[in-house]
């Protein structure tokens, strides 16, 4: 028994040093460069043929997030940004418990959808350390990396309107000094390797971890490492979890009233010959005058708009840059066929364009309709491009152009219901044909949708099981008002022929307003129902 009472002991302990007293004392010993944590980078700087990557020991890595908050406070990231999170890896097999914690920012990869697909060249590679660096002063906040990054990167500022991300803590590197995230590591779980520049990965369904986006796509660099092999049913925690997407209001407003301009520019172009001039004239500024409320609600869309002139820098690789170069071409041709029709043959501001033959209008409203149709192409190419499981080659392509051939003769034949009757006989007939075409297209377009919904929904192994699953938690209804508005439709139209042609407005009209709000409740679906990737167990 000892003689020391209580009051002795915790006085000793008192002058005992605690553990960060002994590693503040161990640590001030250090020479200068130990002082940087020299252990935790390479020897020596990367070759022309190297890049620096995160090297990750899954086995020392407990969760505790220091990583996270060195980040947040070295960057100076607001309140709800986070350049680096981590998740969790469970197994569903009963009486097998298993987790794993796993830490993950930038996988600065060999191959970055974020680069490629920016539209300004916001992104570049550090020709020393090999990190993906955003160029904040070019961003234009189109969002457009965010929707390409199959890891949920790049974080959108609100407040600054721009998109931002880690760039490896660069400035850091470039002294000899490991990131943020990998000095204050209590465990020492993260560290910088070095790794090849070429590209290896071909393997379409290699993965860094389980539950991750196949790695071939963007060629990560973050190694994870562990002694143990991770068991073969682990899986994200966060795997039943799924929430909704951002709706993208601006564009679904734009991809809707693009599209219903692009089909009334093909419908002008087949009926030109037919159409009076008072009839092509009113038909040919509508569609001005949707394209551009189209494109204008686009704008809304960016948090620098102003930037958007340098989209000619990313045509090479982004489909954005494309679109845009397709629709402003598009745009000119419409404002052209428009202006052509509207100036008068005897002068004008633009007095070469009054007055063309017939047959050069024509031209130009063909050539007019194609540029459209390619822009609609480059409009589907963008989000099938970021390689997302709910948006497939084959079904955008479908939805998009089906907008066309619905919108735009529907719209059309609306607007010609409302015009004074001329006296061709086949008038009348033109404009049932064409509103009967856009109806019955509408309720094929809604059986493949419902069908392929359904076969997704109980398939759990299909690509678009997750898109099917958030309709059914957060749109239970939807199926059904897709339905209804489609086959309303074409009860509306069909029954039109029954009227006479002046009341052809009071069933066309309710028609085109009840498809026209079908599409824009498809386009909303269209994004919120896209799940995201994102790196396994991080919600």
């Amino acid at each position: 028994m000892s003689d020391t009472t209580l009051i002795e002991e915790l006085l000793r302990e008192q002058q005992t040093l605690s553990a960060v007293e002994r590693f503040s004392r161990f640590h001030d010993r250090l020479d200068s460069r130990a002082k940087l944590y020299s252990h935790l980078l390479p020897a020596e700087p990367p070759s022309p043929d190297q890049q620096y990557a995160f090297s990750v020991e899954l086995d020392l890595c407990t969760g505790c997030k220091a990583c996270v908050t060195a980040c947040h406070s070295l960057n100076g990231l607001d309140s709800t940004e986070a350049w680096r999170d981590t998740g969790l890896l469970t197994v569903s097999t009963p009486g097998e418990p298993f987790q794993q914690t796993v830490t993950s920012a930038c996988h600065h990869c060999l191959d970055p959808a974020c680069l490629n697909g920016c539209p300004v060249q916001a992104y570049e590679k550090h020709p020393v350390t090999g990190a993906v660096q955003h160029l904040d002063d070019q961003c234009i906040g189109c969002q457009y990396c965010v929707l390409k990054c199959p890891y949920d990167v790049p974080k959108y500022s609100e407040s600054r309107g721009i998109v931002r991300k880690c760039d490896l803590c660069s400035q850091r590197l470039t002294v000899g000094e490991a990131p943020a995230c990998v000095q204050a590591c209590p465990a020492g779980a993260i560290s910088i390797t070095l790794v090849d520049r070429t590209p290896t990965l071909t393997d379409p369904t290699a993965q860094m971890l389980p539950g991750a986006f196949p790695s071939a796509y963007t060629q990560p660099t973050t190694r994870y490492l562990s002694q143990r092999p991770l068991p073969p049913d682990a899986q994200p925690a966060t795997s039943g979890a799924l929430p909704l997407e951002p709706p993208h209001f601006p564009l679904v407003g734009m991809l809707a009233l693009t599209q219903l301009a692009v089909g009334s520019s093909l419908v002008f172009a087949l009926l030109f010959p037919l159409l009076p001039l008072s009839a092509a004239k009113a038909l040919s500024a509508v569609t001005a005058t949707a394209l551009q409320l189209g494109l204008i609600s686009s704008v809304f869309h960016l948090g620098k708009p102003w930037g958007a002139w340098r989209f000619f820098l990313g045509l090479r690789t982004s489909w954005m840059s494309r679109e845009i170069l397709a629709f402003g071409i598009y745009s000119l041709l419409t404002l052209l066929t428009t202006a052509s029709l509207w100036i008068p043959a005897d002068g004008g501001i633009l007095p070469f364009l009054g007055g063309l033959p017939t047959g050069a209008l024509h031209a130009l409203a063909f050539c007019t309709a194609a540029f459209g149709l390619l822009s609609v192409g480059t409009s589907a190419m963008i989000y099938i491009d970021t390689r997302r499981p709910a948006w497939p080659v084959a079904l955008t392509f479908i939805r998009f152009l089906g907008s066309v051939l619905i919108l735009g003769p529907l719209a059309v034949a609306t607007l010609l219901s409302l015009l004074p009757a001329p006296g061709e006989p086949g008038f009348r007939i033109w404009i049932h044909t064409v509103s009967l075409f856009a109806a019955a297209l509408q309720a094929v377009v809604c059986w493949v949708e419902n069908r392929e919904h359904t076969r997704a929904f109980h398939t759990p192994s299909s690509a678009r099981h997750s898109t099917a699953l958030l309709v059914k938690k957060f749109h239970p209804g939807a199926m059904k008002v897709r339905t209804f508005t489609a086959f309303a439709c074409a009860f509306l139209t069909l029954t039109a022929p029954a009227l006479p042609i002046s009341l052809l407005p009071l069933l066309l009209f309710p028609a085109f307003l009840l498809t026209l709000c079908h599409q824009l409740f498809e386009r909303m679906l269209f994004f919120t129902t896209a799940h995201r990737p994102r790196m396994p167990g991080i919600p």
